[in-house]
């Protein structure tokens, strides 16, 4: 995931992604998609590089979609990727040993 890529920040301050993520949020009535919390995020199953950035296949397309809640998203990203968790006030939180 490049994130830090221009092309990929200007994407997320766009007036055709702001729409959609609006829209997304509506059409799923602002509930996370996995827990049925109060979604926040839109979440892009496949995430956006700067090889992908212009394909609207990807960036603007509901198939691409998933309206997440803090905690989903938050599981979704840094879990898997590090072992960490965010807790409800979005502090970090240690991985549970087991």
């Amino acid at each position: 995931m490049q994130r830090n890529n221009k092309e990929v920040a200007d994407f997320y301050n766009s007036p055709a992604w702001k729409k959609t993520r609006k829209a997304y949020k509506l059409y799923r009535m602002n509930l996370c998609e996995r827990c049925n919390g109060i979604g926040y995020y839109v979440h892009h199953k496949k995430y956006i590089t700067a090889n992908n950035v212009h394909d609207s296949n990807i960036t603007l397309n509901f198939e691409n979609l998933e309206l997440l809640c803090k905690y989903c998203h938050n599981k979704e990203h840094f879990e898997q990727e590090l072992g960490y968790e965010f807790d409800e006030d979005g502090q970090l939180r240690p991985p549970i040993e087991g």
